[in-house]
């Protein structure tokens, strides 16, 4: 026998290269997520807000700060 492959015998990609496309993109949604909420994580109001939940600042160092902005 000559050691046909899969590609050459006209069947395609293999499950396993599938499998390995599936990853790739999986991999590309993920970083944009990423991305984006890193983007969203940067806004200063946001980042104020989530420390006057935590009780890191009081509500007049809240209001100062948010004038500030």
């Amino acid at each position: 026998m000559m050691g046909y492959t899969s590609s050459a015998m006209g069947w395609g990609m293999g499950p396993v290269s599938w499998l390995f496309i599936l990853l790739f993109w999986v991999a590309v949604i993920w970083l944009i997520v990423w991305l984006v909420n890193q983007n969203k994580a940067q806004d200063p109001l946001e980042i104020l807000k989530s420390r006057y939940a935590k009780g890191e600042l009081s509500k007049k160092e809240f209001e100062e700060m948010r004038k500030d902005l």
